[in-house]
């Protein structure tokens, strides 16, 4: 951990030293950390079972002011279309979702920078994350989130504390209400602030050492603002600069074909984003309309050699049930992935002797009432 992080803009180039509550340039542009030097397998301290077993390697000035055990997810093997495949449970977080890395290296961050009141938008669980590191921290905090939100979700924010912000409307409502209040308090977002994917970027090193320091072929991530593709991608450079790794695995972001920003970029060829028609879908945790950071997602994945698999709606369903059956009870926005995989193999894109991970970003808790739908209960 080092105090000479440097936040750059990448559309005017302006720097600034990461020593104040900052969450977008002057400009208006979104901030990026300087790259890192990465850490070696020496530096990793393998008595803490958390994701701040590799904290030599993040932007902080010194340890975490508060934890609540995030990381070290468990990696697991089941078979999928009768292909072995390795099942990362981000589901298991604290709150029961990835945000849980982002969100914990975010907070301390902003603690070490003296912040005040928070505010943030999401579909669910970055609220859920936030309100609850928020809480644990003992900052003033307050979620604006999607009036039609999964109600797990919601009953999970209020119960931290926070002040609940139930917004009308789309993904993109929700979102412009938290920036029209960023006068009253900082605006600590998951999808803006640097420092949330300096946390995601710990999953490339988790990956990396559960697969005995040797990296996958291929990595399926459920993926709406792309911040998972953006960590494992700043992870892996860092690995590959530091001389511990000599290849880097092709990443794929996986989208729910009802609303699909990547895969609408994808398939037109763009460098970043192009209007497209989104239209309701059960993965609400992916149902972005308009990534912050598209251009970088898009450069990530053709560095990797990976792609964007769109996946049809009633494929997210039948992927979901499958997934119970293999004790793996997650919420329908990992369901778009297990589906991917089986897209992904049919086609020939994935092979079976093939190294994957599949990541299963949020738990079946968080939904309960969409995935009882779903089976037929009451």
């Amino acid at each position: 951990m080092t105090n000479s992080a440097v936040f750059h803009c990448p559309a005017c180039g302006t720097a600034y030293p990461a020593d104040r509550p900052i969450w977008r340039c002057d400009c208006g542009g979104h901030l990026n950390l300087e790259p890192r030097p990465g850490l070696r397998r020496a530096d990793i301290d393998a008595t803490d079972a958390s994701l701040w077993r590799y904290r030599a390697t993040l932007a902080l000035r010194g340890p975490p002011r508060v934890s609540l055990g995030e990381g070290w997810t468990p990696l697991v093997a089941r078979r999928w279309e009768d292909v072995a495949v390795q099942f990362k449970l981000e589901s298991q977080m604290p709150t029961g979702s990835f945000k849980d890395r982002g969100t914990a290296v975010m907070l301390n961050h902003l603690l070490e920078v003296g912040v005040g009141p928070i505010h943030e938008d999401s579909s669910g669980n970055a609220g859920s994350s936030i309100a609850t590191y928020a809480a644990a921290a003992g900052l003033r905090c307050r979620i604006y989130v999607p009036a039609a939100a999964p109600r797990g979700k919601i009953v999970q924010i209020a119960a931290s504390g926070a002040e609940l912000r139930t917004i009308p409307g789309t993904r993109q409502a929700v979102t412009e209400a938290a920036l029209a209040a960023v006068g009253e308090s900082f605006y600590a977002s998951h999808n803006w602030h640097p420092f949330f994917i300096e946390g995601t970027k710990t999953l490339a090193y988790e990956l990396w050492e559960q697969l005995g320091f040797a990296v996958p072929d291929n990595i399926l991530v459920p993926t709406g603002y792309g911040s998972n593709i953006l960590g494992l991608d700043r992870g892996f450079d860092e690995l590959t600069r530091r001389g511990e790794i000599s290849r880097r695995p092709r990443l794929f972001a996986v989208q729910a074909e009802n609303c699909a920003a990547l895969a609408a970029a994808w398939a037109a060829d763009a460098a970043d984003y192009v209007p497209f028609s989104p239209r309701p879908t059960i993965a609400d945790g992916i149902a972005t309309v308009k990534p912050v950071r598209t251009a970088e997602v898009l450069s990530a994945l053709r560095r990797s050699g990976g792609g964007v698999a769109a996946v049809p709606e009633d494929e997210i369903g039948p992927a979901l049930k499958a997934l119970g059956r293999l004790g793996l009870f997650v919420e329908p926005t990992s369901g778009t992935a297990a589906a991917a995989l089986r897209q992904l193999l049919r086609d020939g894109t994935i092979r079976p002797e093939q190294t994957t991970v599949v990541v299963l970003t949020g738990h079946g808790l968080k939904a309960t009432d969409k995935i009882g739908e779903l089976l037929g209960v009451s």
